[in-house]
């Protein structure tokens, strides 16, 4: 190579270099690594729900304080997502990556060894931070470090199905680590693995950052991040005590309000955190309305089928998390085929097939009943297959939303679909715990919460539907209008 030609490498469109068609060394422990710290990120997600009662029982929690210990983790991994995410582009992805993980690391530690509630809290507050610096970052690495087309389609789809099974998984490892160990190891299992991604990552990931380097817009930053706290907060009141809740209506007032007063902030900041062009984007805006719907959908509805299992066929803790081992198998699958799907196909059609399979399948769990047998005969292939349709969805809304954007505005792509998944996750189980306790009027009785999981089933399939329209209709027509 010329001495003239290096320069000319660096400032040429990205159009003027060949990409790579094949996953070579480098790229391939740059997938096996940020793939590792996501399936950790979404495991941390879910792997405590089943401990909860055996951490109340060793650290004195009351049953009325048990549910901070979620909410604690899902506030801020909900609420300070996008703003982390800013904060990537302003001082390296890379970095943040290195430095979120690092504090996984040490707030898994630190949960691990907690002698009382208010520690183990904390940690938790510091999980939760972590997972919202480290989620996006490890987004943005993966899309800059892959270029567009199929190879970056393979990534997504593998990070897809690993964040998908993740979720899923850790409620399975809750399970077991619990019954056979300690509550202790949900914590304490995060720390060899972050060690291992702090070995390796510095060694195989480059630094990502704009090549301009751009300002922190304060009170868009603050209007958001404390507009979706509320939401989390209100919807999160609303799934435990009613719609009718105080506190619920004030927080989800609240955060209404910041984030109708965030939308007016962007259009009048000079730099704003996410300037309206991008959301002017079809394919950002319902690209991420999809993802959240995935999300919502998929997440709360293992929710449901563990409140059907325990309360309404009498499974254990351990029993139920097994269970959902199929759903996990259906992800994975889902995950391998969308790239093969999307390049035969489109994009389009990966939504639109997606969303229809799920819908199919998650509607035939309305035939669940309170025999044990014909129930685990309907669930078991209907959450393989609906696994499967959902995460043809998500991997299409990942690839949706952070396409045809440049390096520069990669970070912020990938932070608006990182809030849409985090947030996605975080108010799928109390909109649908909401719907329950609505329905059931708080009784608990087993055909009392049979009733409750098939009237909130019937919503979710409805949500999923309401996915296949939008994807058939607004992506549709910006395919039209780009061709």
């Amino acid at each position: 190579m010329s001495t003239l030609e290096a320069p000319r490498a660096h400032t040429a469109p990205p159009t003027a270099a060949p990409a790579p068609q094949r996953l070579t060394g480098r790229l391939k422990a740059v997938l096996a690594v940020l793939l590792v710290a996501q399936f950790t990120l979404a495991v941390d997600f879910s792997i405590l729900n089943v401990a909860l009662p055996a951490i109340g029982d060793g650290l004195g929690f009351s049953l009325a304080n048990l549910q901070w210990i979620a909410t604690a983790f899902a506030l801020p991994a909900a609420g300070f997502t996008l703003f982390l995410g800013r904060i990537g582009d302003m001082i390296g992805r890379k970095r943040v990556f290195l430095g979120s993980i690092a504090l996984l690391g040490a707030a898994s530690l630190a949960g691990g060894l907690a002698t009382g509630p208010g520690v183990l809290i904390a940690a938790r507050v510091a999980q939760g931070l972590a997972t919202a610096a480290a989620t996006p970052a490890g987004l943005s690495l993966l899309t800059t470090s892959f270029p567009e087309g199929p190879l970056r389609q393979k990534a997504l789809g593998l990070n897809g199905a690993l964040m998908s099974a993740g979720f899923t998984a850790g409620a399975v490892f809750g399970g077991v680590i619990t019954d056979l160990l300690s509550w202790r190891w949900a914590f304490l299992v995060n720390v060899p693995v972050a060690l291992a991604v702090l070995v390796v990552a510095p060694a195989v990931i480059q630094e990502s950052r704009p090549a301009v380097r751009p300002k922190l817009d304060l009170p868009g930053a603050l209007t958001v991040t404390l507009g979706l706290l509320g939401l989390v907060y209100g919807l999160t009141r609303a799934g435990e005590h009613g719609w009718t809740d105080a506190h619920a209506l004030a927080g989800l007032a609240a955060g209404a309000a910041l984030l109708a007063a965030f939308l007016v902030v962007e259009r009048r900041a000079g730099e704003p955190l996410v300037p309206p062009r991008v959301l002017r984007r079809r394919t950002v805006a319902w690209g991420n309305v999809l993802g959240l719907i995935a999300f919502v959908t998929e997440t709360s509805l293992v929710y449901l089928l563990t409140l059907h299992l325990q309360k309404t066929l009498g499974f254990t803790p351990l029993e139920a998390g097994v269970s959902f081992g199929v759903l996990g198998l259906g992800t994975v699958a889902g995950g391998l085929l969308a790239p093969r799907l999307i390049a035969r196909t489109s994009t389009t059609t990966a939504l639109v097939a997606g969303g229809v399979v799920q819908t199919v399948f998650t509607a035939a769990l309305l035939m669940l009943g309170t025999a044990t047998g014909p129930s685990l005969a309907l669930m078991l292939p209907a959450t393989f297959f609906g696994g499967v349709g959902n995460m043809l969805v998500i991997v299409g809304f990942m690839i949706t939303a952070t396409s045809g954007l440049p390096d520069a505005e990669q970070g912020l792509a990938t932070g608006l679909a990182t809030m849409s998944q985090q947030v996605g996750i975080t108010l799928g189980t109390p909109v649908m715990s909401a719907v329950v306790t609505a329905t059931t009027g708080g009784a608990v009785t087993a055909g009392a919460v049979l009733d409750g999981v098939t009237v909130a089933i019937a919503v979710n399939a409805a949500l999923v539907l309401l996915g296949v329209v939008i994807a058939a209709t607004a992506l549709r027509t910006r395919r039209r209008t780009a061709a």
